[in-house]
């Protein structure tokens, strides 16, 4: 496994990624002893007080588990660079992955009629803001997708 860190160096979440042979994955880690996992990564697992765990990768997709959106600028450490007056509705929802991890992440639509649960959804990276001295800042997102038969 691959830490993307020094290829995204204006990504604050390089840390959460990892780089496989499919692209970006989500980087997580994976109880030794019985087998949870867990994002993002910990040291301890709550399943079975085990603190053998190890780095893996959670995936790239998975399926919309519920969303909202976020209509308002959030508070403080929130650092997109934007104004209230600026700020831009976005969307917010749980994807749960094949392994049954469910991530929390910003959504690449804010528009209600875009979303269902249940729909398959896609990891990829968004701009959200930029840093003050004008270098974009990105996070990961999930994007919805077009099933294709056998997906997920």
């Amino acid at each position: 496994m691959n830490n993307n860190t020094s290829l995204l160096p204006h990504l604050p979440v390089a840390h959460l990624l990892t780089q496989g042979t499919s692209g970006l994955g989500l980087l997580g880690s994976k109880c030794s002893q019985c087998g949870e996992m867990y994002f993002p990564a910990t040291d301890s697992c709550t399943a079975c007080c085990g603190s053998d765990l190890a780095p893996c990768d959670i995936g790239n997709q998975g399926r919309l588990w519920s969303w909202t959106v976020q209509a308002f600028m959030p508070k403080s450490p929130y650092n997109s660079g934007e104004t209230e007056e600026a700020f831009q509705p976005y969307g917010v929802g749980y994807v749960q992955m094949p392994s049954g991890v469910k991530v929390e992440s910003r959504l690449t639509t804010a528009d209600p009629a875009e979303l269902a649960i249940g729909m398959p959804m896609a990891l990829c990276l968004v701009r959200y803001g930029q840093r003050v001295d004008g270098q974009p800042l990105q996070t990961f997102a999930f994007a919805p997708t077009i099933e294709i038969e056998g997906d997920l």
